[in-house]
């Protein structure tokens, strides 16, 4: 008798690992941002999401050859609905009243993810779904549909050869730029579950055939496998969110320490610590903030930081 209540999916941990020496790009679904923060929390060099969330391939694509040529969005790329100003090619994130706003914002990530494409080490990519909404006027796909009318988009899924056609261009590019840059391909645990079950899964196959495709393809490019942790091992309903959809907090925190194995040096794993023992201070909110413990407090933060900087003076931009 099998002993064991759960699977356990094994990993093989990448060859070349993340360091803090490492310049990172994490851009995608929203699973980019959970990693991607983890990753911002503890230091690490690293830009996530210039563009907000984007769900599917072809946009993360897109983003992509925007930062790769820092593209200077001008009045012509936005548009106005209503108050706000936006972009077909960010989420509401960068949406504003303000017009110049609008485009300083996007200006300002792709010019900063664009400088962090000289020297770039690692490229983190989460796909979302296959599906993508086309404008019908310009027959572009859009990353954001900004509550626009249904009835001025049309929608589809892209296949797997429109998927690796696409990123066998970029990644060449980016890969002429760092040759020794790695690409680290996911396919986010989150379920979009409006279409069923069924398509949610057809949606997902093609992400994984074209990724799969595409690590046959490349031997730089590797895939780490949140979708089959959070669906075969967190298989049980309480590691979702209320929505039964998103992973819960919990999932998240069990997918991120896989990804340590899988991705991170583990000579960094004891400054990683020490990182995280601020934070854990920091995140203390006390209903007193007058008294002397919380003076204490923070002159025992400020103490720990100094510190680190003192050992690794690269982190005093970086451990605010």
């Amino acid at each position: 008798m099998n002993s064991n209540f759960f699977l356990t999916h094994t990993i093989s941990s990448i060859s070349s690992k993340i360091s803090y020496n490492s310049k990172i790009i994490s851009l995608g679904s929203c699973f980019s941002d959970n990693i991607g923060n983890k990753l911002l929390d503890s230091c690490f060099d690293i830009v996530v999401n210039p563009f907000g969330v984007l769900f599917n391939p072809a946009s993360v694509c897109k983003s992509l050859k925007y930062i790769i040529d820092n593209k200077r969005f001008t009045e012509k790329d936005i548009f106005q609905n209503g108050s706000l100003w936006s972009s077909f090619a960010h989420s509401t994130l960068f949406s504003s009243p303000n017009k110049e706003e609008c485009l300083n914002r996007i200006n300002s990530q792709i010019q900063h993810a664009h400088n962090q494409t000289i020297n770039l080490d690692f490229l983190l990519l989460t796909f979302g779904t296959s599906w993508v909404f086309e404008l019908k006027e310009t027959g572009d796909i859009v990353a954001n549909c900004h509550k626009l009318p249904s009835n001025l988009f049309v929608r589809r899924r892209l296949n797997i050869d429109e998927i690796v056609a696409q990123y066998s261009v970029i990644i060449e590019r980016f890969r002429n730029i760092n040759p020794s840059l790695e690409i680290v391909f996911t396919v986010s645990p989150v379920r979009h579950w409006k279409d069923g079950a069924h398509e949610n899964n057809i949606s997902k196959g093609i992400l994984h055939i074209a990724i799969d495709a595409l690590c046959k393809r490349y031997n730089f490019t590797n895939y780490f496998s949140a979708y089959e942790i959070q669906i075969d091992e967190l298989r049980d309903y309480r590691f979702y969110a209320d929505d039964m959809i998103h992973p819960s907090t919990q999932a998240i925190d069990y997918i991120w320490q896989r990804f340590i194995e899988y991705c991170i040096d583990e000579n960094e794993l004891p400054l990683m610590q020490r990182i995280e023992e601020i934070k854990s201070l920091e995140n203390h909110r006390p209903i007193h903030t007058d008294i002397p413990e919380y003076v204490q407090l923070k002159h025992q933060i400020e103490s720990k930081k100094n510190l680190i900087i003192k050992d690794f003076p690269f982190l005093n931009s970086r451990l605010k």
